[in-house]
């Protein structure tokens, strides 16, 4: 076989139909190599995409994208999609300011089918492309391709269930990459998949289903359960069955001698929805990533040759380590606290406590809307859950939170990581909403912490709280610096703390932004101006105390938080409205992230581009002030 790079002629997904299958072998290792060098010099997720190098290969050869639709679930291992589907120029500008998503993004291009960076959506968005398809009479193939760690959240099961009742055309690959589901495939497996997704068996099955139909319903119910089991014996897959999925597999997800004609068959199938089982290996093809515990499925700027990734030395703990610290320490006093994470231990320090206490930590898969509900039914017996979620995927839980925590007032404890802007992972990933979307429910205390110290503090008030919810956030990333306390105390609810006295203008900081304000403070002395600096703590209650003291001691008051209109700056301006401290001539003004989805950057220039840091809050206070000092000089400054 030629070694010529195949990879060079290729710039769009029809370019791969100019090649013999036997060629294919060479292309999906180039590929694989170019995605190894590509994320070695960006960072990012890794392990997901080079599993399914060969899945997204064949995909391209044997479907007509953007034609055919197919939909990438998650979207973090499309890296080799976005390499095919002309984007390989810009692979290395993946996740940077500027440069290409790290997901699935449908205005970055036409081969994007659907925009995906959260887990669960691909069966769902699918359907409704394949009925759209249907409604307009035309005959284009819609592919939805799910991992099986996907498959654990309910969403999956709903669009499955109304697929398989509504009969739809539709097409699902199950990624099973964890072994999680699939026995040890090999050609038997491959063998039968081939046959039962191919046009003589799918036609004589279809006919065998008139014949009985027509001779009684008895029978066609009696046939159709003997055939369901045979195949069921043979191959797996009853549960898809009865969902109204015809099952095929499971196959072997890096053969592209098995995958190319079974994804053949099943294009060409016309019947009701068809799920196909591969198996594939996270990692697969890069030996750092195969040895790795978690498959390299995220890492930083990497070495190829050695795997190592380059990563900075810390200046500060983790915020992610010093919760779970902290939390062990209280479970260590509180044998009634327990711990929930929805398939994320690692992001969220929980593998930490589950090292200490395994038996009181619960993984609930990738089901926030369950994950919750179960927490409160912990609370409803007296336990003291502490559910750790970042803040966008607790978005994911709206309802439950509202209906079966905050209604019914019961103790559950929110961690919430990664609130605020989060930076290569982009708008999907911001922990923007959640201030808004707790503290406008009644019976909800809600907390950020300004650095590490403070997060500890919160901690141990969450888990003194035994009478209504309660949320703390926190960023992500390293702290402050700042000396940490031996042990996190209790906070009094509702009351901030004044941290700097001055004059005519006051900040109000909620969250990590503190730091920020307290060296805009710094700046804005040599121009003779002290401000006074707050750190509110609370969101929900209000300390209206604190409050009203800066609205009746100064000239200007400004609101910093890192989240989207809406959140605190709104509490605090409805409070200064409602008691008449803005018809006294008080100024007000919240900062906040700004009204639209920030792309990738990275969190400083984010937090710059929203007006969050230093320079841009010294700014503010100038002109508020009506100093009329130029932006660029006290940049200098």
């Amino acid at each position: 076989m030629s070694k010529t790079p195949l990879l060079d002629l290729v710039h769009i997904p029809a370019d791969l139909k100019q090649f013999r299958q036997r060629q294919l072998r060479q292309l999906a290792d180039e590929l694989r190599t170019e995605t190894i060098e590509a994320v070695s010099v960006t960072g990012g997720h890794l392990g997901a995409g080079l599993g399914v190098v060969e899945l997204t290969l064949a995909l391209h050869y044997v479907f007509d994208a953007p034609r055919d639709k197919i939909v990438w679930d998650v979207g973090h291992q499309t890296y080799p999609h976005k390499i095919l589907t002309g984007r390989r120029g810009r692979i290395r500008t993946l996740r940077q300011g500027g440069g290409i998503s790290g997901f699935t993004k449908r205005a970055e291009s036409e081969y994007d089918a659907f925009g995906a960076a959260h887990s669960s959506t691909s069966i769902s968005s699918a359907l409704g492309m394949a009925v759209a398809r249907d409604l307009r009479g035309e005959d284009n193939h819609v592919v939805a391709v799910i991992g099986d760690g996907a498959m654990s959240a309910g969403m999956a099961y709903e669009a499955m269930n109304n697929a398989g009742s509504r009969h739809t055309r539709l097409i699902v690959i199950l990624n099973d990459n964890d072994m999680s589901i699939a026995p040890p495939v090999g050609a038997m497996s491959a063998y039968l998949a081939k046959r039962l997704s191919g046009r003589k068996y799918l036609t004589l099955r279809q006919t065998a289903k008139q014949i009985t139909h027509k001779i009684s319903e008895r029978l066609e119910r009696t046939a159709r359960k003997a055939e369901e089991f045979t195949r069921g014996m043979a191959t797996g897959g009853t549960l898809f069955e009865e969902l109204g999925f015809y099952y095929v597999g499971p196959i072997d997800g890096h053969n592209l001698d098995h995958l190319i004609p079974v994804l053949e068959n099943v294009r060409n199938a016309k019947q009701g929805p068809i799920l196909l089982h591969v198996v594939t290996q996270k990692g697969k093809g890069y030996p750092p990533a195969e040895a790795a515990e978690d498959k390299y499925h995220g890492v930083n700027k990497f070495d190829v040759i050695t795997g190592m990734q380059k990563k900075s030395a810390p200046n500060a703990p983790q915020y992610t380590k010093v919760f779970a610290q902290s939390l062990i320490s209280e479970a260590q006093k509180d044998d009634k606290i327990v711990a929930i994470t929805a398939a994320m231990p690692s992001g969220t320090g929980l593998d930490l406590f589950a090292r200490a206490f395994p038996g009181r930590c619960f993984d609930v898969g990738i089901a926030e809307q369950h994950g919750v509900t179960f927490a409160a039914g912990l609370a409803c017996e007296g336990y003291k859950p502490f559910a750790a979620i970042y803040s966008t995927f607790l978005q994911r839980a709206y309802d439950q939170v509202v209906h079966d925590v905050a209604i019914q007032r019961l103790p559950v404890r929110f961690a919430i990581d990664r609130a605020g802007l989060v930076g290569a992972d982009g708008p999907t990933h911001a922990g923007s909403f959640d201030i808004g979307y707790l503290g406008n429910l009644p019976n909800f205390v809600v907390m950020a912490a300004a650095d590490e110290a403070e997060l500890m503090h919160m901690v141990a008030t969450a888990a003194s709280i035994d009478d209504r919810p309660c949320a703390f956030r926190f960023p992500r990333g390293e702290g402050t610096g700042v000396a940490l306390p031996d042990a996190g105390v209790p906070l009094a609810i509702g009351k901030g703390r004044l941290l700097r006295e001055g004059n005519r203008a006051a900040i109000l900081n909620f969250g990590a932004r503190l730091s920020e304000v307290m060296e805009a403070a710094k700046v804005l002395e040599p121009y003779g101006h002290r401000i006074s600096v707050a750190d509110a703590r609370f969101c929900k209650p209000l300390d209206t105390n604190l409050i009203a003291r800066l609205a009746r001691e100064h000239e200007i008051l400004i609101t910093i938080e890192e989240g989207a209109m809406g959140g605190f700056g709104a509490q605090v301006l409805h409070f200064l409205a409602t008691g008449g401290y803005l018809d006294r001539g008080l100024t007000v003004r919240p900062l906040c992230l700004p009204d639209r989805f920030q792309d990738q950057e990275t969190p400083e220039k984010m937090y710059a581009e929203a007006g969050l840091d230093a320079t841009h809050i010294a700014a503010t206070v100038l002109a508020l002030l009506g100093a009329g000092i130029p932006h660029a000089e006290i940049l200098r400054a």
